[in-house]
C-alpha cells in the first residue's frame, strides 16, 4: 500500500513540477519586442509581465509539492515506525525519531496554505464536515488520556498535565477494559472527548509523545537557574514485548501494555497518512478539485493567498505559538514540547509564508521550484518600493527566527529561551519582525486591490504593533 500511494505522488508531481516550470509566458518571444527576454525578470533584472493568474498557478503548484513532500515524509515514518515495532532497539527508535523530525520539515512549510477554506482546514458546517488540519496538527496536547504520565509535581506544585489528575491506569494504552481493541474508530472517536480540545488522540504530536513522551523540565525555584535542555526522556523499554515492557523507567508492565503502545504508534500514523492522502489529492494539478477552482479564482485565491500569509504571521505564529508561551513561560504551549522542535516550527512555518512571497520551494529531495510571485506582481503593477520593502521584512523575519533556530541546535531550545528571569530577547526579536511583515503584507493587499479578511483576527494575545 505504501509503494501504491509513493508511486502515485512520485508521478503526480512531475505533472506539477512541469506546470510549475510553464506558469506564465516563459520569455521566448520577448514581451519588450527582444527574443529571450524573459518575462519574469525582463530586461536588466527589471520585470515586464506577470499576470495574476500566473502567480495564483505557481502558488497552487507550490502548495500541491509540499503537500506531497509531507505524505512521502509520513509515509517513510510509516516504514521506520513499523521497522522499530518490529524490532525495537535503540537504534531503530533513533532513527524512527529522525523520521519524525523529518517528516515535519515539509509540513512546517505548508500551514500558509491555512485560513483559505481550502482542504486543510475548510469547515462546511451543513455537512457536519471539516478539513483533517486539528487531526494532523492539533496542539496542546493532553497526553493524558493517550499513555501515563508523571505523578511527580513541578517545583510550583502543579502537575505537569493540564487538568491536575495523576492518569497512570486510565489512558488508552492502559485501559484494556474501555478500549479492548486499539484502531482507528477507537483513536479517532476519543478527540476531543468530553469537548475537551487538549484531548488530541491522532495526528504528528500525538506521534511525538508516544516517541519522546514528557518532557518533564521544570521551572526552577531560582531565577538564576535555567531549565534542563533536554528533551522527553522515553526509555525504548516503553516498546518491549519480550519481557522487559515498562511504563517508563523502573515501571514494569505486562508484554501487552508495549505491544498496545507499538499499535497506537502504528495506527495513529495511518491516520496521518490518511489525512496527507486527502489533502495531496484535492491539490493535485488539473485533476485535483480544488487545485481547479484555486487556479480559476482570479482576485479571490490571491486575496487568500495573502490572507494566508498575514494570519499564519500574527495571529497564529506570533501570537498562539509564540507568546502565549513566551508570556506564560509555558513548555506546555510549546508548538512541540515532547521533542523540542519548537525552534523549527517557527522557522519553517515563517519559512512558508516567504515561499508564498517567492514563489520558490525546496523540495525534500533538494530539487526547486519556482514560479511567477508575488514580488513579481507588485513590480509588474508599480509598485517597486513595496515589492521590496515586503521582501526584506519576510527576510528579517528569517533572520531573527534563525537565531532561534541555531540556538537550538546548539544546545538552548525554545523552552529555555522562554524562561523567566533570562533574556529572552531572541524570542521577541522574532515576535517583532512578524508584526512588520504583517503590516507591509496589508500595505500590499491594499496596493493590489483585494479584499482579505482582518489578518489580526486569529488571537487574543496583545502583540506589540
Amino acid at each position: 500500500m505504501n509503494m501504491k500511494n509513493l508511486s502515485k505522488v512520485s508521478l503526480s508531481i512531475l505533472l506539477g513540477l512541469s506546470l510549475a516550470a510553464c506558469s506564465g509566458d516563459d520569455g521566448s518571444d520577448g514581451v519588450d519586442g527582444t527574443n529571450g527576454t524573459d518575462a519574469v525578470n525582463g530586461t536588466n533584472g527589471v520585470t515586464t509581465f506577470v499576470a495574476r493568474d500566473d502567480v495564483i498557478t505557481s502558488n497552487a503548484n507550490i502548495a500541491y509539492a509540499a503537500y506531497s513532500d509531507s505524505l512521502i515524509s509520513a509515509i517513510a515514518l510509516q516504514d521506520a515506525i513499523n521497522t522499530f515495532i518490529a524490532a525495537p532497539t535503540d537504534a531503530n527508535f533513533s532513527s524512527t525519531k529522525q523520521a519524525w523530525l523529518d517528516a515535519r520539515e515539509p509540513y512546517g512549510q505548508t500551514e500558509v496554505y491555512r485560513f483559505r477554506e481550502g482542504p486543510i482546514d475548510f469547515v462546511d458546517e451543513a455537512a457536519g464536515t471539516e478539513g483533517p488540519e486539528g487531526s494532523l496538527n492539533a496542539w496542546p496536547l493532553g497526553e493524558a488520556l493517550i499513555d501515563y504520565i508523571s505523578t511527580t509535581p513541578a517545583v510550583n506544585g502543579s502537575p505537569f498535565q493540564e487538568d491536575g489528575t495523576s492518569a497512570l491506569s486510565s489512558n488508552i494504552i492502559a485501559d484494556i477494559t474501555a478500549y479492548a481493541t486499539i484502531d482507528k474508530a477507537t483513536i479517532q472517536s476519543l478527540s476531543n472527548k468530553e469537548d475537551d480540545e487538549r484531548n488530541v488522540t491522532t495526528g504528528y504530536h500525538a506521534i511525538e509523545f508516544l516517541l519522546w513522551g514528557q518532557d518533564l523540565n521544570t521551572d526552577l525555584s531560582s531565577s538564576q537557574d535555567v531549565r534542563d535542555a533536554t528533551a522527553g526522556q522515553r526509555p525504548v523499554t516503553d516498546f518491549n514485548t519480550s519481557g522487559a515492557c515498562t511504563s517508563g523507567e523502573g515501571s514494569a508492565q505486562a508484554d501487552e501494555i508495549c505491544t498496545r503502545r507499538g499499535q497506537y504508534l502504528q495506527v495513529a500514523t495511518e491516520i496521518l497518512i490518511d489525512d496527507l492522502t486527502t489533502v495531496v489529492e484535492a491539490w493535485e494539478p488539473v485533476t485535483g478539485d480544488h487545485y481547479k477552482t484555486f487556479v480559476a479564482g482570479g482576485d479571490t485565491s490571491l486575496a487568500l493567498i495573502l490572507e494566508g500569509m498575514g494570519r499564519l504571521s500574527f495571529g497564529e505564529l506570533a501570537g498562539e505559538r509564540i507568546n502565549v508561551a513566551l508570556t506564560t513561560d509555558s513548555q506546555e504551549d510549546e508548538h512541540s514540547c515532547f521533542s523540542d522542535n519548537t525552534h523549527r516550527d517557527i522557522y519553517l512555518n515563517a519559512k512558508g509564508v516567504q515561499n508564498s512571497f517567492n514563489a520558490t520551494y525546496t523540495r525534500i529531495n533538494g530539487e526547486k521550484i519556482e514560479g511567477a510571485s508575488i514580488y513579481d506582481l507588485l513590480l509588474t503593477e508599480g509598485f517597486p518600493e513595496l515589492a521590496n520593502k515586503l521582501r526584506a521584512s519576510l527576510e528579517a523575519t528569517m533572520s531573527a527566527a534563525s537565531v532561534i533556530d541555531t540556538k537550538a541546535e546548539s544546545g538552548t531550545p525554545f523552552d529555555v529561551l522562554i524562561q523567566e528571569g533570562i533574556d529572552q530577547e531572541n524570542v521577541i526579536a522574532v515576535i517583532d519582525a512578524l508584526v512588520v511583515q504583517t503590516d507591509d503584507i496589508e500595505e500590499a493587499i491594499e496596493a493590489l486591490e483585494i479584499t482579505t479578511n482582518d489578518l489580526r483576527q486569529d488571537t487574543e494575545e496583545q502583540i506589540s504593533e
